[in-house]
């Protein structure tokens, strides 16, 4: 039997590269990012414990791109994770900072997931996992344009497990708080969660019986933030 398929973007760095490195020993990654080197280098640490990366560099708010790296790719797994954040107040951001976040966040959930959830249905087998954030159900100052996109996220994910469950299809969210990533990198991560910790998520999120379902997730670190 062949080495089933997840196709993971941002795969690069973060949560993207742990997750794809966490799933590597089960599934053949097919890993999507904008930067040649990072995903080059994801794919020689997979390679070099025994597993399999095919390398995509995409840009994901490029449908053309997008449907040209993922055709002909039946994939057991999709991972979106792909994300960019820029926290500020309303009035500073920019219209380009928030088309940006808009188009990666949200819109590019379409393209990549129509890409590949074809198949899924076909053969009544597959599970979409989208990376959402705790920022998808509350709201935070600097947040009016990141936290809506994950709010956009949540109703998408949502309604899109509604939708494919007849066809033996699952949809999860896993709805991390704050993780020690280039996200945060202007803040304190000692008190944070690692990428490692969504990645463990995810892949118990897939490690379900057939008949079993994990929609929503949200994970936490037990530790608490440092008064300043």
């Amino acid at each position: 039997m062949p080495t089933p398929i997840a196709v993971i973007t941002g795969a690069s760095r973060g949560i993207g590269r742990a997750t794809a490195l966490r799933l590597a020993a089960d599934y053949e990654i097919v890993a999507i990012a904008r930067s040649d080197d990072e995903l080059e280098s994801l794919a020689q640490e997979i390679e070099a414990s025994g597993g399999v990366c095919r390398p995509r560099v995409v840009d994901v708010t490029d449908p053309g791109a997008v449907r040209a790296a993922l055709a002909g790719i039946e994939a057991q797994v999709l991972v979106n994770n792909a994300g960019v954040g820029t926290t500020k107040p309303f009035v500073q951001l920019t219209r380009d900072e928030w088309m940006r976040m808009v188009d990666v966040n949200f819109n590019a959930l379409f393209d990549v997931t129509q890409a590949l959830v074809g198949p899924m249905i076909e053969r009544r087998s597959g599970h979409i996992v989208f990376i959402g954030s705790i920022s998808g159900r509350s709201a935070y100052p600097g947040g009016t344009c990141y936290a809506a996109t994950k709010h956009a996220v949540m109703g998408f994910s949502e309604s899109l497990m509604l939708e494919l469950r007849e066809f033996g299809v699952k949809v999860s969210i896993v709805n991390p708080g704050s993780v020690a990533t280039h996200f945060s990198a202007r803040s304190d991560p000692s008190w944070m969660l690692a990428a490692e910790d969504v990645a463990n998520a995810v892949a118990d999120v897939l490690n379900t019986p057939p008949n079993v379902l994990i929609h929503r997730v949200e994970v936490r670190t037990l530790t608490v933030p440092k008064k300043a």
